[in-house]
């Protein structure tokens, strides 16, 4: 077996960090020992790893999200079929069809494949920064913070509680409160860095004191404001409108642009924090700058349907799995989040004798789920 001189990295090793070696013949990347990097791929100054599968994946998942929300589009008292959806998507239809698709219910269906993406990719990048699979912004007590600062803001408004709640003060409001409690959750986890285990105990800390502060507020408060309130926290995607959409649409479209940016330094960090550093990457502003993204989507998602539970947690999970990854790919992850959040939403208006929130749907997959994890971690 031939040697290698000591501190030399095999680059063949390290393929999946997106790094690569000299360009070799018909633009094949060479590693550090002259043999070529399966799947690598240089085209001028940018190389790249060559993944067939995760691509399918991905290109299915997105075409099967697409079907779901035409789907979505379409279910109603007056139904329209895909075509037509996909007709008036594109400019044509009758006038009822895109009244019907662009005025009622375009706005429910973005909002869900919007929140769907964003609980997706905040979930596949806390549970990569904290090498942990149960690290969502459920368990964190992102959406926690964020549910609890809305329900201050409409249980204190008292009689302008309707008035609030129709406003854009309720999302402004959860986007502040997740905001600060995974700020608070960083805080107390850094020492010297952030460790996974420490992450997830501090989260689920944080997240148990938001929920007792949530129950004291919903105690004490007006039961009308309660009414209100409660109906918000089990996260639903009724009674969207172009108002409360364009925000999170906006937000969660820059948001994912800073992901995919940083995604690339991010990526080496997989393999070790003294790999990484070897590599160049700068890894405590790498994962601030992820972290916040994460916490960001998170309480964007938060605002714009209330706090839908578990598809943060199981979607970067079932696409490591559909994508044959050791870590939870972003696209993947939040095409997933796209698929889950949508067909529970047309489950609940479809399926079920009665038209539930889509927060009752995800939490009775998600809990299971969850159990699973669980056990599996103890299995190990």
């Amino acid at each position: 077996m031939r040697g290698r001189e000591p501190g030399a990295v095999d680059t063949a090793g390290v393929r999946g960090a997106g790094t690569a070696g000299p360009k070799g013949e018909g633009g094949a990347v060479r590693g550090a020992d002259g043999g070529a990097v399966p799947g690598g791929v240089r085209l001028g100054t940018v190389s790249f790893v060559w993944r067939p599968w995760p691509l399918c994946t991905a290109v299915l998942l997105a075409a099967a999200a697409f079907l779901v929300f035409c789907l979505s589009v379409g279910v109603g008292e007056f139904p329209i079929g895909v075509p037509r959806v996909i007709a008036t998507i594109a400019g044509g239809g009758e006038p009822v069809d895109r009244f019907v698709v662009m005025d009622l219910r375009m706005p429910r269906a973005l909002a869900g494949l919007c929140v769907g993406v964003a609980l997706g990719v905040s979930g596949a990048v806390t549970q990569s920064v904290a090498r942990n699979p149960l690290a969502s912004p459920d368990i964190l007590g992102i959406t926690g913070g964020a549910g609890m600062v809305a329900v201050l803001l409409v249980t204190v408004s008292g009689g302008t509680a309707a008035a609030v709640a129709n406003s854009v003060g309720v999302s402004a409001a959860a986007l502040a409160g997740g905001l600060a409690a995974g700020l608070l959750v960083y805080l107390l986890a850094w020492r010297r860095g952030i460790d996974g285990f420490r992450l997830v105990l501090i989260g689920i800390s944080v997240s148990a004191v938001t929920q007792a502060i949530t129950t004291w507020l919903l105690v004490t408060a007006d039961i009308r404001d309660v009414g209100r309130a409660q109906a918000w926290l089990v996260g639903s995607l009724d009674n969207r409108s172009w108002r409360e959409v364009r925000p999170a649409l906006w937000c969660t479209l820059v948001l994912l642009a800073v992901v995919a940016g940083v995604a690339f330094q991010f990526r080496p960090l997989h393999l070790g924090d003294d790999v990484a550093a070897g590599l160049g990457v700068r890894i405590t502003p790498v994962r601030a700058v992820l972290l916040l993204c994460a916490v960001l989507l998170a309480a964007v998602s938060v605002s714009a349907a209330g706090p839908v539970p578990f598809v943060a947690l199981v979607a970067p999970q079932v696409a490591m799995r559909l994508a044959r990854c050791p870590t939870p790919p972003l696209a993947a992850s939040g095409l997933v989040g796209a698929l889950l959040l949508i067909g529970a939403d047309l489950l609940a208006r479809t399926v079920l004798p009665t038209a539930l929130p889509v927060g009752v749907v995800t939490a009775a997959v998600g809990g299971p789920f969850l159990v699973y994890l669980l056990v599996r971690a103890n299995l190990r």
